[in-house]
């Protein structure tokens, strides 16, 4: 695989993709996502397919059977990623690994296209049959793809990445950007069952993609073909989760053994805000429940954080320690990209709060506040 995000092409538009690997904090943070982007390890997703059992029909097991067998062939993968992560187990060596009838990888496909029967994919646990009708995200079983390409604005490590924007959210923000396919039109797209998604991806990683960003709206009501793509993926590429991070313990379990580096919103500081701005219950609890995880995994991890106006107290501050006490692994992208769309650009009077981009003085105010906690964001930010 050529790394075509070192060419001449790159180093003009977004030369800092380029210099950003000179430093050694990047390097270390980011280490197994860099070393799978540059063909030097496997993506965990082809180890997950190499992990199995050969005697087991999956149809005939209960779900609970299910998770159980998911923990216990967990076991064996670990083994097979500690390898890799220290340098003991290349990507050739994985690829002539032989493939077993029934992988660790088609556990998790099954078990999410058990879910979906009953949705729980995301926190709003609608427990709809997702096959008859759709759900709070509203979508039933088809993935809608709104748009894929290598995308140049991202952070510096990831760019090009190769994003795929997926149709519908289950958040409900009135200051969306993306509002036109999270809202008012998620099946604007194309609808992609999981082989066109792993076309999408490997023609993506051939045009020099970095990464496989999975984006949107928000890609958790689209677990179930996300992973069932990835049996077809026949190429090397760090999968990379973009969230809102709304997930159940049950999607983080499925999904932390094929993403090889997270990209996760966090939002509020409190529930309060998070209740306004977009319609969501218990929000802190349970986006810091699913950071803490991924921070203890050894996962690369950058963590965004949009600065809103008149929310430096209530929210970023509160953001910010949180992730200096539990997420010291972490790169932090502090955004000041903040403006009104949607429902506050066409109701400001509603909120009057967020009815303006943030000012110099609150950006200075969080970058002042990071550096004061000892927080790696200026690489990133």
């Amino acid at each position: 695989m050529p790394r075509l995000w070192e060419s001449r092409y790159w180093s003009v538009v977004r030369p800092d993709a380029v210099y950003v690997w000179n430093s050694k904090k990047v390097k270390d943070k980011l280490s197994w996502y860099y070393r799978v982007m540059n063909d030097e390890a496997p993506a965990k997703f082809l180890m997950a397919r190499k992990v199995g059992s050969n005697d087991i029909d999956l149809k005939n097991l209960s779900i609970e059977e299910l998770w159980r067998l998911h923990d216990s062939l967990k076991t064996d993968f670990q083994k097979v990623l500690d390898k890799a992560r220290i340098g003991r187990l290349s990507l050739k060596e994985v690829k002539e690994m032989e493939e077993p009838k029934t992988s660790f990888l088609d556990v998790k496909i099954e078990i999410a296209n058990r879910i979906l029967k009953e949705c729980r994919f995301c926190e709003w646990r609608c427990g709809v049959n997702r096959h008859e009708k759709k759900g709070v995200c509203r979508l039933g079983i088809k993935s809608y793809v709104t748009t894929y390409f290598l995308h140049l604005g991202e952070e510096a490590p990831l760019v090009p990445s190769g994003t795929i924007f997926y149709g519908s959210c289950n958040f409900r923000c009135v200051y969306c950007q993306n509002y036109d396919i999270s809202q008012l039109d998620p099946y604007s797209g194309i609808v992609v069952g999981p082989k066109e998604l792993a076309s999408i991806q490997e023609y993506l990683r051939l045009e020099g993609a970095r990464n496989i960003n999975h984006v949107g709206g928000d890609p958790t009501p689209n677990i179930h073909n996300i992973l069932a793509s990835l049996k077809y993926v026949n190429i090397n590429v760090p999968q990379l989760w973009n969230s809102n991070m709304y997930l159940t313990p049950e999607s983080l379990k499925l999904l932390i053994d094929v993403i090889d580096i997270w990209l996760p919103d966090f939002k509020y500081g409190n529930n309060k805000c998070a209740l306004r701005l977009s319609a969501i219950k218990n929000y802190f609890e349970i986006i810091t429940r699913n950071l803490k995880i991924i921070c203890q995994s050894g996962d690369p991890i950058i963590i965004r954080h949009l600065v809103l106006p008149n929310h430096i107290e209530c929210c970023t501050k509160p953001v910010l320690k949180w992730i200096s006490c539990n997420c010291e692994v972490a790169l932090v992208n502090i955004m000041d990209q903040y403006r009104p769309e949607f429902w506050v650009a066409k109701y400001p009077q509603r909120y009057p709060d967020i009815a303006r981009r943030p000012t110099y003085d609150e950006i200075n105010e969080a970058y002042t506040y990071a550096d004061k906690l000892g927080i790696d964001y200026r690489e990133v930010s």
